[in-house]
């Protein structure tokens, strides 16, 4: 793409969201609502982006110029459990689009960029009340994109608290829901599930640009590439299909880049998260074909020299993991102590760092996603729309009348459905 050319000035004059005009007036970042990143995969047919995961500043800028380089619309993103009020990243809610906005102006991103709250945990009433607050909150800092998932409570309190908060999220803003808590091969999404999730929005005027589900997946660390089951997930992304719904795939760090194609090219998925490989790379770590950390005989990271972050560095990294009693998965909760070390490194390191990342994500954008050059087909939708609010994916299909909270409460009870085991199955 030809940077600043008169259809990518027209866009960032149009399309940028108010929340986004306000805060940065004179930004040349193209920060757009996240309907422009699915719609703009949609338009280019079997294929999705990267929703990268923003854990630290190397991850964000590494995913930026990656997705730069293949010229692809994409979406950065962090979860409640990582940049919510009890976070264990420097990156958060509130300042994500800072760093996203500095970047994209400092190297000239040109591509459109949607900057996702991912995984927002409704599990009961309170966290229900204390949302309608601080989800205004997130987008006055910026955030244009939301997941609210409320897929921890039974199906009927699910589709109440998604309907509940829906006031609170701008109408421009893209929505992402999700029915099955991610917790690998237990407690599987049906069919069933996610026709009276949409269909329960649906007649109450809220269309999703995407829907998250648990088809065998897992978050943080694997050791193999099971996970992802395409078929179910076929086999939901039709039981929807007049809904207009894409998919959006969680964990992807677990799945092998054969299996990915095969999401893209049977599923109806626009969104892939990936956090665990971008974390990985960036500190250096020895990764397999998926970006899954390759572990040593006694389970512990392989660092590759003068990759990633200096020797130094990861030493005390890991000893203050062991002190910490941290293994595997919980390394992720380095992030927050380490964020300054890491950026004080030489330049030449940080550079490395996110260079890895780089690498990662335009390989996976243009080899397994199919998203090469679909950030001037998120530029023609802003034109055509002449707005950066490209409105609904679907008009309103069911009858209120049939889904009252009575009538929600009785259909719910009809749903067979296994939630799989208690815990915590958050990243």
């Amino acid at each position: 793409m030809t940077k600043y050319n008169a259809d990518f000035n027209k866009a960032l004059e149009i399309g940028r969201p108010p929340n986004i005009t306000k805060m940065f007036p004179n930004s040349k970042a193209l920060i757009v609502s996240g309907k422009v990143i699915d719609r703009a995969l949609t338009s280019k047919g079997k294929a999705m982006t990267i929703a990268a995961n923003a854990r630290s500043f190397f991850l964000i800028k590494g995913a930026l110029l990656g997705a730069q380089r293949a010229n692809a619309a994409v979406i950065i993103e962090i979860a409640k459990s990582e940049g919510g009020k009890n976070a264990y990243c420097a990156i958060n809610y509130w300042n994500m689009a800072y760093f996203v906005d500095a970047i994209c102006n400092e190297y000239a991103i040109t591509v459109p960029v949607a900057i996702h709250a991912d995984h927002y945990g409704i599990k009961n009433d309170e966290d229900l009340q204390t949302a309608k607050v601080e989800i205004q909150s997130m987008f006055d800092a910026g955030i244009t994109s939301i997941a609210i998932d409320a897929s921890h409570r039974p199906d009927a309190l699910n589709l109440l608290s998604n309907i509940e908060i829906n006031p609170f999220i701008p109408k421009w803003a893209s929505l992402e829901t999700e029915v099955g808590e991610i917790k690998g091969k237990f407690g599987l999404s049906t069919p069933q599930e996610a026709l009276f999730l949409i269909q329960g929005l649906n007649a109450h005027g809220i269309s999703p640009d995407w829907i998250a589900l648990n088809n065998g997946t897992t978050h943080g660390i694997e050791e193999s590439d099971s996970g992802i089951q395409v078929e179910l997930t076929a086999e939901v992304h039709n039981a929807i299909k007049k809904y207009n719904v894409s998919g959006a795939q969680h964990g992807t760090s677990g799945n092998s880049s054969d299996r990915l194609r095969e999401i893209v090219a049977k599923t109806h998925t626009t969104k892939a998260n990936v956090a665990t490989a971008l974390q990985m790379l960036s500190w250096g770590l020895e990764v397999n074909d998926y970006g899954n950390a390759i572990l040593d005989s006694d389970k512990n990271f392989i660092k590759v020299k003068n990759e990633g972050v200096e020797e130094e560095v990861w030493e005390l990294m890991v000893a203050y993991a062991r002190e910490n009693g941290w293994s595997g998965g919980d390394y992720k909760k380095l992030n927050r102590p380490f964020e300054n070390r890491l950026k004080s490194q030489p330049r030449e390191v940080r550079e490395r760092m996110a260079r890895r990342v780089e690498d990662f994500v335009y390989k996976i954008l243009t080899n397994v996603f199919n998203a090469k050059d679909s950030a001037p087909l998120g530029i023609d939708l802003i034109l055509e729309a002449g707005s950066y609010d490209l409105g609904p994916k679907c008009e309103r299909i069911e009858n209120p009348a049939e889904w009252t909270k009575e009538k929600i409460m009785e259909k719910a009870r009809a749903i067979d459905s296994d939630k799989g085991p208690e815990g915590d199955f958050e990243d």
